[in-house]
Parts: C-alpha cells; sequence; structure tokens
C-alpha cells in the first residue's frame, strides 16, 4: 500500500494528486508534438476543475503558469503567454507609494480642497458663485450625512469663509433632504371618503349599543348550537 508520506510533495492541491501525476508524465514524452498536444489536454482539464478561475481575467493565463509550477519549471513545451521562470514566478511588485498629502480640512476629504482650489483662482465671477454654490451644496451633504441633525446655511457659510478667507460666498440656499427629516402631517392628510365616514359613524357602537366596540348588530339574536 501506499501512502501520502512516501508520495512526492504537491505543488498546488487544489488540482489534486492526479493532475500532478499527469504533469510528470508530460516530462517524460520524448516526442515533442505529442507532449504538446497532451499539455493542451491538460490545460483544459485543469480549468474543468477549477471553474472559479473563470471569472478571474486572463484565467488561462493563469491555467498555464500553474502548469509550469507544478513541473518545477522544466516542462518544454510552447505556452502562448510568456513562460515564468522560478525567480519571477513569485517576485512581488514594487510597492505603491502611499500619498503623504496632508489634508488640510479631513472632514471634507481632498477632493473637495481640490475644488476649492480650483475655485478660488477662477477669474469669471459667474463661474466662481457657481463653484461657491456647488461646493455649499457637497458641504451641507456631507454634515447631513454623518449627523442626526440638519445643518443651518449660516454655520455652513461661515465654515466657507474661515477655509476660503472670504473669498467664495453663496447667495442661493442650497436644499438637502436629511435622513431624519420628519414630515408634515398635513401634507399627507387622509382623503374623506366613504370609508372613513362609515368609520366614523360606527365609532363607540357595540353588537348591542354604544360602548359594544364597533361590532355589527346583525348578530346579536345569534345562538350557540354547542
Amino acid at each position: 500500500m501506499e501512502y501520502n508520506t512516501a508520495r512526492s510533495l504537491m505543488g498546488m492541491r487544489e488540482y489534486g494528486r492526479h493532475i500532478h501525476k499527469m504533469v510528470d508524465h508530460l516530462m517524460t514524452i520524448e516526442d515533442r508534438a505529442k507532449r504538446q498536444e497532451q499539455a493542451q489536454v491538460v490545460i483544459e482539464l485543469m480549468g474543468f476543475l477549477t471553474p472559479q478561475l473563470k471569472n478571474v481575467e486572463d484565467y488561462k493565463h493563469k491555467l498555464w503558469d500553474h502548469l509550469f509550477f507544478m513541473s518545477n519549471f522544466q516542462l518544454d513545451v510552447d505556452s502562448p503567454y510568456p513562460i515564468p521562470t522560478k525567480e519571477t514566478y513569485k517576485q512581488k511588485p514594487d510597492p505603491i507609494p502611499y500619498p503623504k498629502r496632508k489634508i488640510k480640512y479631513a472632514h471634507l476629504g481632498k477632493n473637495l480642497e481640490l475644488v476649492i482650489d480650483k475655485a478660488m483662482a477662477e477669474q469669471d465671477q459667474e463661474k466662481k458663485a457657481g463653484f461657491a454654490h456647488a461646493i455649499a451644496h457637497y458641504m451641507k451633504l456631507a454634515y447631513s450625512n454623518w449627523h442626526k441633525e440638519l445643518v443651518q446655511d449660516d454655520t455652513i457659510r461661515g465654515e466657507l469663509n474661515a477655509i476660503t478667507g472670504g473669498e467664495l460666498e453663496f447667495s442661493n440656499t442650497p436644499y438637502i433632504k436629511h435622513r431624519n427629516q420628519n414630515f408634515e402631517r398635513d401634507d399627507y392628510r387622509p382623503a374623506a371618503g366613504r370609508w372613513q365616514g362609515n368609520r366614523n359613524n360606527n365609532r363607540g357602537r357595540g353588537p348591542s349599543g354604544p360602548g359594544g366596540g364597533g361590532r355589527n348588530n346583525n348578530n346579536r339574536n345569534f345562538k350557540k348550537r354547542f
């Protein structure tokens, strides 16, 4: 009996022992054309066993890289993609430098800071006023998303003046519908109709007179038979 401890280590366990044996058999085929044909069959089988890779971009490229990795980069076949080597297969990419720019107004974000700088550099007064109104609208929206109460326009105007040194002013009131804004009852008053009139007429009535809970009086002569 053959035990797992006596077998060779699998490079990629997700493909199973049989795929690794197929890859080992590929390296024993001397005819290059036949070896190339069998390698293509193994690639198709690997794709069938790992359907989750089909959602990955260039999953065929990933399958070919796995094939060379399981052969310890010793398989001599042609690949439609660049053949990886042992040195470059697990080479980590260069780290992306993290932006170290300090945000002056962290509660408003970096993008709004860029918009404010662009608005202050605008020479056209009409466009500058439009910038100011758009910035005030965003500031009020950001405030309503993180606070339970609705912010007043004077607060937005004062904060905008403090940020821009009084260079940006808005005259229009930016309308923002707050998430906790209550509706007026008068705006949603139900229309008086037949159902409401019947409800008012039956209020306080009962099976045998007033105060009975509003039930129909036709069942007052009903007798139990059990």
